[in-house]
C-alpha cells in the first residue's frame, strides 16, 4: 500500500462536491472563521490546556453538519502527527518545573506544554482539513483570492494541490516497478529508496517543464478561473459573527473551568 493510497489525495475533491449546509456556505466565510480559529488557538500560553478544550466544538460541529467521514480525516491527521510529536518531544526534559499535582502524580511544565502542542495540532490541522473538505480546493482558492490573498500565492497553492496527484502516481509506478524487479522482496533498502527519490525529483522537473509548455500553448495567463465563485449571503454573515463571538468568549474566559465549577456547585 503506497503513501498516495494512505493519504487518499483525491478524497478532498469528492468530499468538496457534497451538498450540505456547511458546503453551501461561501468559501470566504469559512476561510475567515477557520483563520480566526487557528489564530486564537495559537494565542494561548504554552502551558494552557483546559482552556483549549471548548474550541473542539467548532471542528466537531463542522464535521457533523458537513457529514464528513471521521476516519478519513483522522487518517490524514495521522500522517502529519509525527511532526507535531517531534516539535514537543523534548519539552518534558527541558522544562521540569512542577506546575500541578493530580493525586500522587506531579505534572511538570514540560509535559503540560507537550500536551498543549498536541491538542493545538489536532484542532488546527483538523479545522484546516475540514475547511478543504467542506469547500473543495478550487472554490477555496477563489475565496482566498476574493479575500485579498495575492493571486500568485493562490495559483501556486492550486498547482501544488493539483500536481500532487501526478507526483504520487509517478512515485507509485516507480515503487511498483522496483518490486516487480526484486523477485517479490517486501522490504526495500534505504539506498534503493534514496535512488527512487532522486529519480522522482528528476522526472517531476521534466514533467513540470512539459506541463508548463502545454499550458502556455493553450493560452494560460496565470489566472485560475472557477465556474462558481460564490456569493456572500446573510447566512454567511451569521456564520462568521456567531463563531467569532464564541471564539472571543472562549478566549477571554476559561469555559471548561467555569463549567467544572458550575457542575461541582450544582452537585454539591
Amino acid at each position: 500500500m503506497g503513501l498516495g493510497h494512505w493519504i487518499e489525495i483525491g478524497s478532498m475533491d469528492e468530499l468538496g462536491r457534497m451538498d450540505t449546509p456547511v458546503h453551501r456556505l461561501d468559501a470566504r466565510a469559512k476561510s475567515l472563521v477557520t483563520l480566526a480559529f487557528i489564530a486564537v488557538l495559537m494565542s494561548f500560553d504554552r502551558h494552557e490546556l483546559s482552556a483549549l478544550t471548548p474550541f473542539a466544538l467548532f471542528p466537531l460541529v463542522m464535521l457533523s453538519l458537513g457529514q464528513l467521514p471521521l476516519r478519513t480525516l483522522l487518517r490524514k491527521i495521522a500522517v502529519a502527527a509525527p511532526f507535531a510529536v517531534m516539535v514537543g518531544l523534548f519539552n518534558p526534559w527541558l522544562d521540569r518545573e512542577p506546575v500541578a499535582a493530580v493525586g500522587g502524580w506531579v505534572i511538570t511544565g514540560g509535559w503540560l506544554s507537550f500536551a498543549s502542542i498536541l491538542v493545538r495540532f489536532l484542532l488546527t490541522v483538523g479545522a484546516a482539513l475540514i475547511l478543504v473538505a467542506c469547500t473543495g480546493m478550487y472554490r477555496l482558492g477563489a475565496g482566498l483570492e476574493r479575500l485579498g490573498v495575492p493571486q500568485l500565492f493562490v495559483t501556486q497553492l492550486l498547482f501544488l494541490y493539483r500536481y500532487l496527484f501526478v507526483v504520487a502516481d509517478e512515485g507509485s509506478r516507480m515503487v511498483r516497478s522496483v518490486r516487480l524487479r526484486s523477485a517479490g522482496a517486501e522490504a526495500l533498502s534505504l539506498r534503493v529508496y534514496g535512488s527512487l527519490v532522486g529519480h522522482l525529483l528528476l522526472r517531476s522537473m521534466d514533467r513540470a517543464e512539459r506541463v508548463h509548455r502545454a499550458m502556455v500553448a493553450r493560452g494560460f495567463d496565470g489566472e485560475v478561473r472557477t465556474l462558481d465563485p460564490g456569493r456572500f449571503r446573510g447566512t454567511d454573515a451569521l456564520f462568521v459573527a456567531g463563531w467569532l463571538a464564541f471564539f472571543a468568549v472562549a478566549r477571554v474566559w476559561n469555559l471548561a473551568e467555569l463549567s467544572g465549577r458550575w457542575l461541582t456547585g450544582a452537585l454539591s
